[in-house]
C-alpha cells in the first residue's frame, strides 16, 4: 500500500478535530482506472482553538498531534500531508475584475490566456494583513460577449473575467499553518473549510438551481451561497452549537458537560411538539437526586438561540437577494446540524426547503463516514482527489491561489524549525 496514494483531509474545528484518510486504488471494473477509498475517519477533542483561530500554539500542536497518532494507528500508515480546512471569522470576499489582451494573433484564447486573465483578478487592493485563499472565476467576457463560462478556444482580442476573491486573514492563516507544520506534517492545501462541505454533500443540480450550504460548528456557522454553478457569496457568523450548549448550561444552572450531554439526547428545536410533562431526570447525568428539567423547556432554550442564528443567515442571504429565494434551498452540515427538529425549524424561519448535507458517492466501509460533522474532513480528500486526477473541482474550476500561500508558508516555517 503506498503512502502517496494516501489522501488526508484535516478539519480544524472549535470542539473537535476531525481527520479522513482516503486511499487511491485500482477500480474493480476496469484495471486502468482508480477509484478513492476511504479508509480511516477519528475525531479527537480540540484544545488551543477558540472560533476557528489558534489561541495557544501548544495546546493546538498536542490537540492536532493526538488526532495524526490515531489516525496512524488505525490506517497503519505514516500520515506525512494533509489537506487543512480554513474557517474562522476573519474570512472575507471581493469581487475582482481582470482584463488581458489575447496573445496569439489568430485570437484563438489558449490555456495561458486564461491563466493570465485570472493572474490580473488578483492585482486588486486587498484589505492589509489579508492574502488570497482563492480566486473563484465567476464568468468570462470575450470582446463584447458576456456571460462566457468556458473561453478556451473561441476566438477574440479582449479577454474579461468577473472573478470572486477570498481572502484571509494573515496571522490567523500563518498560526493554523504553524500549528500544522509542528506536527510534522506537510500541508498540500488551504481549502476553505465551506468549499470543502460543498464539495461533499452537495450536488451539481443544487448549485445550478440556487443553494445555500450552511455548516454548523462548535464555535461558527458558515454560509455559502451558489447559483448557475458560481459561488456567490459567503460568510461567518460567530455562532455555532457550543453557544446553544452555554444557553443550556445557564438556563438549567447544570455543567457544561451536563448540558452537552442533554443536547445530544433531549435537545429539540421544535418544542410545539414536546408534551409539558415530559421530563428529565438529571441523577443519571450525575446531578442531585430529585433534580429534573422539563423537556419542553430545554427545547425553547435551544429554539431561541437557532431564531438568532436563521436570522442572521437570512441577513447573508438577503445581502445577495436570496432571502426565500433559492430553489434548491438550504442545505444543513456540520456537527452542529444534527439537532433533533433543526430541519423544521430551518424550514419555517428562512422560508426555503431545508435538509441535513450528508456525504455522497462516497465508497468506504466506516459508517462514521456518513455523518454531516464529517463533511468538510471528507469534502477536503475528494479535494485532493480531484486534483490528483486532474479533474476540475465542481464549483471552483482551474484556479486557486492556496497553493502560492502553502508554498511561501512552508519555506518560512521550514526555514524556522531546521
Amino acid at each position: 500500500m503506498s503512502r502517496d496514494a494516501l489522501i488526508t483531509g484535516l478539519d480544524v474545528g472549535s470542539t473537535s478535530i476531525r481527520l479522513v484518510v482516503g486511499q487511491v486504488v485500482a477500480s474493480k471494473q476496469r484495471d486502468e482506472e482508480q477509484q478513492l477509498q476511504i479508509i480511516g475517519a477519528i475525531d479527537v477533542p480540540t484544545e488551543g482553538i477558540h472560533r476557528g483561530s489558534v489561541t495557544s500554539i501548544d495546546d493546538a500542536v498536542e490537540s492536532l498531534s493526538s488526532a495524526r497518532d490515531k489516525a496512524e494507528r488505525l490506517v497503519g500508515m505514516p500520515i506525512d500531508h494533509v489537506f487543512v480546512g480554513i474557517s474562522g471569522p476573519y474570512i472575507i470576499a471581493q469581487p475582482s475584475k481582470g482584463v488581458i489582451a489575447v496573445s496569439r494573433a489568430d485570437g484563438e484564447i489558449q490555456e495561458e490566456d486564461i491563466e493570465r486573465v485570472i493572474e490580473a483578478a488578483q492585482a486588486v487592493a486587498t484589505p492589509p494583513n489579508y492574502e488570497i485563499l482563492h480566486v473563484i472565476p465567476r464568468s468570462f467576457t470575450v470582446d463584447h460577449q458576456t456571460g462566457v463560462k468556458d473561453p478556451l478556444g473561441m476566438t477574440g482580442v479582449r479577454l474579461e473575467v468577473d472573478a470572486q476573491i477570498i481572502l484571509g486573514l494573515s496571522s490567523h492563516l500563518k498560526n493554523i499553518t504553524k500549528a500544522v507544520y509542528r506536527t510534522g506534517v506537510d500541508i498540500d492545501d488551504l481549502v476553505l473549510s465551506t468549499f470543502a462541505a460543498a464539495e461533499s454533500v452537495l450536488t451539481k443540480r443544487q448549485k445550478e438551481l440556487g443553494v445555500a450550504l450552511v455548516n454548523i460548528g462548535g464555535g461558527t456557522t458558515s454560509v455559502a451561497v451558489f447559483e448557475e454553478g458560481d459561488v456567490l457569496h459567503v460568510g461567518t457568523i460567530p455562532i455555532g452549537s457550543g453557544h446553544i450548549t452555554s444557553d443550556i448550561a445557564i438556563g438549567l444552572r447544570t455543567s457544561i458537560e451536563v448540558a452537552e450531554e442533554l443536547k445530544r439526547e433531549y435537545g429539540s428545536a421544535t418544542p410545539e411538539k414536546i408534551a409539558k410533562k415530559d421530563d428529565i431526570t438529571l441523577e443519571a447525568f450525575g446531578e442531585g437526586e430529585g433534580n429534573v428539567v422539563s423537556r419542553k423547556h430545554l427545547a425553547e432554550i435551544i429554539q431561541a438561540r437557532l431564531e438568532e442564528l436563521f436570522d442572521r443567515i437570512d441577513k447573508e442571504l438577503k445581502k445577495v437577494d436570496r432571502s426565500g429565494l433559492l430553489p434548491a434551498g438550504v442545505v444543513l452540515t456540520g456537527g452542529g446540524s444534527k439537532l433533533q427538529g433543526i430541519v423544521d425549524a430551518a424550514k419555517q424561519s428562512l422560508r426555503l426547503p431545508a435538509t441535513l448535507g450528508y456525504p455522497q458517492e462516497v465508497t468506504s466501509a466506516l459508517e462514521k463516514i456518513h455523518d454531516p460533522a464529517f463533511a468538510v474532513s471528507l469534502g477536503l480528500v475528494l479535494w485532493g482527489y480531484a486534483l490528483s486526477k486532474d479533474r476540475p473541482k465542481t464549483f471552483l474550476p482551474r484556479f486557486s491561489a492556496v497553493s502560492q500561500v502553502t508554498k511561501r508558508m512552508k519555506d518560512l516555517f521550514k526555514s524556522l524549525f531546521s
